[in-house]
């Protein structure tokens, strides 16, 4: 095959599950609640989708399985932040400590102390097709009446209470969206990726997802470009190695993280937040 071919069609499978959590927490970001825990989400959809598609033999009952396990978290999430009213970033933080332990330990405890080697069935391009879509599906949602909504309690809860909107059902309503979203993604990590799972397997890309957030100034199409981005310098760092630069591997697994870093000093202070993030209901 070519290699370009070969090039893109990696940056494509690298950034979809990065899209998808991405996607999940620019919504949930839209409606002005900051959920650190997008990367224990996707920790909770990895396992959840592994065990889903290791006892049914299915990888789209695994998806399914790996979509609640990030609901579950973003579950936890909101009945402690939204609706407890407790500091949002200590929440999620908190969970994705939490959510490393608690995977960790299942997966012992399902497949033995040594972990057993799973391999799994694996859909390569449907959950592509399906990051496609939700690019799209997301897109329209945020011009409907719904979506006009929850951008005004993102800017506003005090203004949204005001004129009668429900903030915050509108908050928790975004809130699962985006954790299913994460799962999905940590879902296509394992089965549209590795085919197997392992411990902290996400490897900081919920975080990544949250920075791709920033990049695409909480726009879908921009979502979707800095996540494409993201997967092309991976795939790029992958290529760097294979023709044998003779330099430390280290440095080429870093090349996507300080690429990102530079766009975030450079172009994210530009982006303007909802200006309710992060900010508990009083």
């Amino acid at each position: 095959m070519d290699p370009t071919v070969d090039f893109l069609a990696a940056a494509i499978r690298i950034a979809t599950p990065l899209l998808l959590a991405a996607l999940g927490e620019m919504l949930t970001e839209r409606s002005g609640v900051l959920n650190l825990s997008v990367e224990g989400a996707m920790l909770a959809g990895c396992l959840a989708s592994a065990l889903g598609a290791h006892w049914s033999g299915s990888p789209y009952f695994g998806l399914a399985t790996g979509a609640l396990g990030g609901l579950a978290v973003a579950t936890v999430f909101s009945l402690v932040a939204i609706r407890g009213r407790v500091d949002q970033v200590i929440v999620g933080t908190a969970l994705t400590l939490g959510t490393i332990g608690v995977t960790g330990l299942w997966y012992r405890w399902a497949f033995g102390a040594e972990g057993l080697g799973l391999t799994l069935p694996t859909v390569v391009w449907t959950p592509t097709v399906i990051a496609g879509a939700l690019v799209v599906t997301v897109s329209v949602l945020l011009r409907s009446t719904i979506g006009l909504r929850l951008r005004a309690v993102g800017e506003s809860a005090v203004a949204a209470r005001a004129i009668g909107i429900g903030v915050e059902r509108y908050r928790a309503a975004a809130t699962a969206v985006g954790g299913l979203l994460a799962g999905l993604g940590g879902a296509t990590l394992v089965l549209g990726q590795v085919g197997t799972f392992a411990e902290r397997m996400t490897a900081g890309r919920g975080f990544i997802a949250i920075a791709i957030v920033v990049l695409g100034r909480w726009h879908p199409i921009g979502v979707m470009l800095a996540a494409v981005g993201f997967g092309a310098l991976t795939a790029l760092q992958f290529a760097f190695q294979a023709v044998g630069i003779a330099l430390p591997y280290q440095l080429f697994l870093m090349l996507p993280y300080l690429v990102a870093l530079a766009a975030l000093a450079g172009f994210g202070w530009r982006a303007r937040a909802p200006a309710d993030l992060g900010r508990s209901l009083s």
